[in-house]
């Protein structure tokens, strides 16, 4: 029987709206709940300290690392099954967005110093051979030709635009970022080498890329054109599959009252849920290990081996760490245990999993057991940190839980309280930044599957402004993929080198020595 609140929220819908919640496989509670968001907020998170080495990041000595990778080898040769999970959901358009500014802008040359510097360096694009014979194509001019006679312009929209290479549109995993003596490489492609060389597993690279609907047949296309080079070259087969952002992951965006926002033609607007709404796409994943790291942090083979290092590494580290965990779980479930096993247990997951709460020392033999038990029996991850050099983003932070505990978490500048001066000073000082380098166990002791959707905090959305054909409106955010939505999780921070972490999130960043290097 609905309750009340559910009898309103039914009342409040048309048939048409019905209509699209079913086909979307969104429950009315599931549209109350979210309504609810609006109204009520999320608080923000409870700060003990920002993560630095040796309280919350730990740094892995240099003859501690060769024991760790020679583990992970072991793991894989044992055939255990691991994935290489890439989002790479939407188009380019944002690391255009100053070339798209230049197209609607007034001046025809180029004025201000990103205009300047993408044209003064068009040459060291990867993209640049294929744009040239876009412009001979459209224009009869070669780029030299055109920007001689100052149609600059012209040479922008033969490359964002749909009658060009259709770049502003196009998924970021398919521009062209490198250039090697063979040819260029798409960021996908350069994850496919990446695949081969840290996560292959009896001969066999399984990788996993969330994709756009729209761009899903340009993904399978460039795959199927390519896999088997790289197959020859790196003596790998792979296993590469597919999958999209749910359409009951999205959310519904609200006016300023927190009434549903509607379109000019009556129906309710449902957006995207953000990145967290993939933890759905990761649960549905049969793997014992899963690699998370985004399709546009890549670098060429120049500078791949420090990446693919440290992959191992900590990689090695989450089989070091898990391993322990299941001894225990194991001896837990038994029963068989003393005092003194319950006080090893505890040490470990204080010191080792940063995983604290004052009280515990105190706890019964059988209540310790079973807060060990409980706080143990979780997916675990291993997260990269860099040191901060001023990149957009997250961070890591030893936060309060509810339980009066502490965790290691990934946070966002949206989840800190912008009134609480001694957060922001947190939060602007850290000395670590989140680069998205994850490695994640993602089965229990008896090798069955977590189900990952009961480990997210769902006190963890936010809520941000957006606008609709000129009309203000409010959107949600789920909890984040590796903030919020692996929330309870147990989380271990490692500081790696700063270039294992080469972003491009402007057409510019290509332009760093990082991606020209190849």
């Amino acid at each position: 029987m609905l309750s009340d609140k559910n009898q309103n929220i039914s009342c409040m819908l048309t048939l048409e709206d019905k209509k699209l919640l079913d086909e979307k496989g969104i429950n009315e509670s599931t549209l109350e709940k979210q309504l609810n968001c609006f109204k009520q907020g999320f608080p923000y998170i409870r700060l003990e300290d920002a993560a630095t080495i040796g309280h919350g990041i730990t740094v892995v000595e240099g003859d501690e690392q060769e024991p760790l990778t020679t583990l992970w080898q072991k793991y894989l040769d044992q055939g255990h099954s691991v994935v290489k999970f890439v989002p790479a959901s939407g188009a380019a358009s944002r690391m255009f967005k100053d070339l798209f500014a230049f197209l609607e802008a007034s001046y025809e040359e180029p004025t201000t110093a990103f205009e300047q510097r993408f044209f003064e360096s068009i040459r060291s694009f990867a993209f640049y051979d294929e744009l040239n014979e876009t412009c001979k194509r459209n224009d009869a001019l070669g780029i030299d030709e055109l920007l001689k006679q100052g149609h600059y312009k012209a040479v922008i929209r033969n490359l964002l635009l749909p009658q060009g290479m259709n770049y502003g549109q196009l998924p970021k995993g398919l521009l062209l970022f490198h250039r090697y003596a063979e040819g260029t490489r798409t960021p996908m492609e350069e994850h496919l080498v990446e695949g081969a060389l840290y996560a292959s597993a009896k001969g066999k690279a399984k990788l996993h890329f969330t994709v756009s609907h729209e761009h899903l047949d340009f993904f399978k296309h460039k795959v199927a054109d390519k896999v088997a080079l790289f197959e020859n070259r790196y003596g790998q087969k792979y296993e590469i599959s597919f999958s999209e952002q749910k359409a009951s992951t999205d959310t519904v965006a609200v006016n300023a009252d927190n009434t549903p926002f509607r379109n000019d033609d009556g129906s309710l607007l449902f957006r995207p849920g953000g990145h967290g709404a993939l933890i759905e796409n990761v649960n549905e994943i049969d793997a014992d290990v899963l690699f998370i790291k985004t399709i546009d942090n890549v670098s060429p083979d120049a500078l791949k081996s420090t990446t693919i290092l440290w992959k191992k590494i900590i990689a090695g580290l989450l089989v070091k760490l898990q391993t322990k965990a299941f001894d225990y779980l194991r001896l837990l479930e038994t029963k068989c245990y003393s005092s003194e096993d319950l006080k090893e247990m505890l040490n470990f997951l204080e010191r080792d999993l940063y995983c604290k709460k004052a009280e515990a020392a105190s706890f019964t033999d059988e209540a310790l057991a079973a807060y060990l038990q409980e706080k143990l029996n979780r997916p675990m991850r291993v997260c990269g940190m860099v040191r901060n050099s001023g990149e957009p983003g997250g961070g890591p932070f030893v936060t309060i839980a509810a339980d009066g505990g502490i965790s290691l978490q990934i946070l966002e500048s949206s989840q800190i309280d912008k009134n609480n001066a001694a957060d922001i000073a947190l939060f602007k000082n850290g000395t670590h930044f989140n680069p998205v380098d994850l490695v994640c166990g993602l089965k229990d002791f008896h090798g069955n599957r977590f189900d990952l959707r009961q480990y997210v905090d769902e006190t963890t959305g936010f809520i941000s402004a957006k606008s609709k054909n000129g009309r203000e409106l409010k959107a949600l955010e789920l909890p984040g993929l590796w903030n919020g939505a692996m929330s309870n999780w147990n989380t271990v921070f490692v500081e790696v080198p700063a270039v294992t972490f080469n972003p491009v999130k402007t057409v510019n960043d290509l332009l760093r020595k990082e991606h020209q290097e190849s």
